[in-house]
């Protein structure tokens, strides 16, 4: 099918859409910014459609990889064959390109233009040129475990409670970067772990497991929650061994909901 004519739309998210829902395949969309990657992974949640190929610049991807919020469904989306990602070294206008079409993505401010061309050949020649680009580029590793195992293995290791407070927290933030936009995906696992009072050791066995972060990680970060007076341990004898340590929240949050938490200590760790 293909797009055959200029697009005009309020947002890139829009245009996005257009252009998957033209896609018959595969959509291969060259040298996006990080705007457009994650508008595009916006949209491929959203509905089901063509597998989408993205050649990137290096730093764009590694952008992504920061963000877990992003970089978590992006894998979701990777394992189940709608997504691949490649490294791309171009100076290329973000392009859109099918195999019936090719589209340039033009922000103009408040509206988002896709410029379409009807040539034939230059379409042809345009699909030949990025299936080669993406035949010869190097594939780029998220790293990152897909949200949907994140829950399961969640679920299945620590409980419903904790994967539903999980959950209800990365949904409330904009982004999971752990830079002062949003928490890390480790600290957002301690506060959950410590308002339903698990292990230390669990939590940070299961973060370790599912390719989180390590336990030495975890074990850093608790410390760092226990500096901001939000949370604090208690120890649990266990038969063979030293005792492990229960995470808790401290009396003056143990009413917060966990929401109001992440929000506590987004500031908290701002601050320090």
């Amino acid at each position: 099918m293909g797009i055959k004519s200029n697009l005009l739309e309020p947002s890139i998210g829009e245009v996005l859409r257009a252009a998957l829902d033209a896609a018959d395949d595969e959509l291969i969309v060259v040298n996006p910014s990080s705007p457009v990657v994650e508008a595009l992974l916006d949209e491929l949640t959203e509905e089901p459609g063509p597998a989408v190929v993205i050649l990137a610049d290096e730093n764009v991807l590694k952008r992504l990889t920061r963000d877990f919020k992003l970089a978590s469904v992006a894998a979701d989306l990777i394992d189940a064959e709608r997504l691949e990602l490649f490294e791309y070294d171009g100076t290329d206008n973000t392009l859109l390109v099918t195999e019936e079409s090719v589209v340039a993505v033009v922000d103009a401010g408040g509206q988002v233009a896709g410029l379409a061309t009807d040539d034939e050949s230059f379409i042809s020649g345009a699909y030949e040129q990025y299936t080669g680009e993406r035949d010869r580029a190097e594939a780029f590793s998220l790293r990152t475990p897909g949200l949907s195992r994140v829950r399961e293995t969640l679920t299945e290791r620590i409980g419903e409670a904790a994967a539903a407070d999980f959950d209800e927290v990365l949904t409330s933030m904009e982004s999971a970067r752990g830079d002062g936009d949003g928490l890390d995906e480790v600290t957002i696992s301690l506060l959950v772990a410590a308002k339903n009072d698990e292990l230390l050791y669990d939590i940070s066995k299961w973060g370790e497991d599912v390719g989180i972060a390590s336990k030495a990680t975890f074990s850093r970060t608790k410390s760092e929650l226990e500096e901001t007076g939000l949370i604090t341990t208690e120890k649990v004898p266990i038969d063979v061994g030293r005792p492990r340590l229960r995470l808790k929240l401290d009396d003056d949050v143990g009413d917060a909901s966990v929401t109001e938490l992440a929000s506590m200590a987004q500031s908290a760790l701002a601050k320090g």
